[in-house]
């Protein structure tokens, strides 16, 4: 092997090593997931019954309190 057949070699698998193209779509895909996971996850909390009992009886004391 030649010296630039060596040195065109070892450039092409610098720039293999270090080429992050599809990095952003697989970043904005995990992030879509995460962000749809936390959502099911604080519907299910808000629409428990243990939440909607807490604001009911929270707006129903604010709406009977004596000023």
């Amino acid at each position: 092997m030649t010296k630039r057949a060596f040195h065109r070699l070892r450039t092409r698998l610098v720039l293999l090593a270090v080429d992050d193209s599809g990095m952003s779509t697989v970043e904005y895909a995990i992030g879509t997931i995460a962000a749809a996971a936390f959502g099911a996850i604080l519907y299910s909390v808000v629409t428990g019954d243990s939440i909607v009992s807490a604001l009911t009886n929270l707006v129903g004391r604010a709406l009977t309190t004596n000023l």
